[in-house]
Formats: structure tokens, C-alpha cells, sequence
């Protein structure tokens, strides 16, 4: 069997087609997307009490508490949602009936054009989140193809997002990273841990949320989200849809 090593040797560098094409299966992994019921949510009695979260009822599903556990899986839930599921709104990641709704790109950094810095914060994190966002930065990503370009200064970003529980010892530099930042900004919530706790949620020490810190923007969820799931939430920030004008 070929070695990793020569079978990249022998294909080159690919970048993903993402945006113009949808994401591929083998971009995102099972666990990347979202959990949904195969029938009437109502009917789903033993998925709840699997839930280690507390992310599904018998009226909804949070995919902001949603861990990945796979534990929901053969009793009426199957790993098949949409890759591309950040929201706007906390609220929103609550699917009534454990379907999503419709989404809408809020655009808040359309006057910037075509071109953001995003600065990366750990406020507590297992580092799985920070390697999915860094992900965007390699030749297969290639996110400063769609204008997207990381720095190391919030001075000079545009985009904050943020990965892991929010710990007290992390409060303060979040929210200095945040107003150093020149407006129009916009901070993204990556991984379930920044938008719930996650399976953090109630430890002493740490914040129910980022919210309770700073503003929110988007929310994007998963344990961890695939690097797709982050790019899109980034690209709906800026105001494009999945297919860029210019089929870029």
C-alpha cells in the first residue's frame, strides 16, 4: 500500500473546490456534520437520555450543546446535516423537530469587500477546534483565495473567532482582543465549548458562554466543526454566498 507521502507526491497540491462546489464527502467527516432524526422527533424517546449534553429533547435538537457523541445514532438519529450550519442567532441553532431552518447570510463585514484578517483566540480549548480553523490556512483550503488572511495582532483584524471554554483567567484578554479590534468587526464562536460549554458546561471556573463575555456574530457548532463549516460561517460573515460572484 502507497504511503501518504507518495500518494500526495503523486497527486500534487489539490485545493478543495469549496465554494463554488458543495463540500465533498471526504472533506467533511462523519462526525463533522450535524444530527437529525430519521423520523418524527416526537416519536424519539430513548435519544434524550443518551444525550451526555442535553442537546436533544422530544421537541428539538441544540446544536449549540451538540457534542458529536454519536450516542444518538440507532435510536432514530443519523449524522447527515447540513456541513454548513452556523447561524446568526444563538436561537436559531435550536432546530424545532430536529430540522433546520432557513439560513440567511448577515453580511456584517460586506462593506470590507473582498478581503478580511481574522485573529484566532484560545480561551480554553482540547486544541481540536484550533486545528480546524488553522486548516484554512493550508494549500488545500487556501483561504487567501477568498480573501482570507490570518494575523497576529487584533489590531489588525476584522474577524475574532474564538475557540474553547470561556475560563476567568481568559475574560479579560478576550475582551482587550476585542475592543483593540477596529470596527466594522465581527466575532465568530467556533465548537460547541464557546457557544454552550459543551461538555464543560456548569465547571467551576469557566463562563456559560462567550456571550456572557462579548458580543457574538455567528455560531458555529460542532466537537469540532470541519474546516468547510468554519470557512462558510466566515464567508456568510462577509456577506457571499457559497458560490462568490465570478464562480471563484
Amino acid at each position: 500500500m502507497p504511503s501518504w507521502l507518495q500518494m500526495a507526491w503523486e497527486r500534487g497540491i489539490l485545493t478543495t473546490r469549496y465554494p463554488r462546489e458543495g463540500a465533498r464527502a471526504e472533506e467533511v467527516p462523519v462526525t463533522g456534520r450535524p444530527p437529525v432524526p430519521v423520523s418524527a422527533l416526537d416519536h424519539l424517546t430513548e435519544a434524550p437520555a443518551r444525550c451526555p449534553t442535553g442537546a436533544i429533547t422530544l421537541e428539538a435538537v441544540d446544536q449549540g450543546k451538540c457534542v458529536r457523541c454519536a450516542r444518538c445514532l440507532g435510536v432514530g438519529f443519523t449524522l447527515s446535516g447540513p456541513v454548513e450550519s452556523s447561524e446568526g442567532r444563538r436561537a436559531d441553532l435550536v432546530w424545532a423537530g430536529g430540522l433546520p431552518g432557513a439560513q440567511t447570510n448577515d453580511g456584517l463585514l460586506a462593506e470590507l469587500g473582498r478581503s478580511v484578517h481574522v485573529f484566532m483566540v484560545d480561551v480554553g480549548s482540547c486544541m481540536a477546534c484550533n486545528l480546524e480553523v488553522l486548516a484554512l490556512s493550508n494549500p488545500y483550503y487556501d483561504s487567501q483565495r477568498l480573501g482570507i488572511f490570518f494575523t497576529n495582532s487584533p489590531r489588525h483584524a476584522d474577524v475574532l473567532v474564538v475557540v474553547g471554554v470561556p475560563t476567568d483567567e481568559m475574560v479579560e484578554p478576550v475582551r482587550r482582543a476585542y475592543e483593540a479590534m477596529p470596527a466594522p468587526k465581527a466575532v465568530i464562536a467556533v465548537g460547541a465549548c464557546p457557544i454552550s460549554g459543551g461538555v464543560f458546561a456548569g465547571t467551576g471556573g469557566l463562563k456559560p458562554s462567550l456571550e456572557a463575555v462579548i458580543p457574538v456574530d455567528r455560531f458555529v457548532p460542532g466537537c469540532p466543526p470541519p474546516p468547510i463549516a468554519i470557512l462558510h460561517a466566515i464567508l456568510a460573515t462577509m456577506g457571499r454566498s457559497r458560490t462568490p460572484p465570478g464562480g471563484r
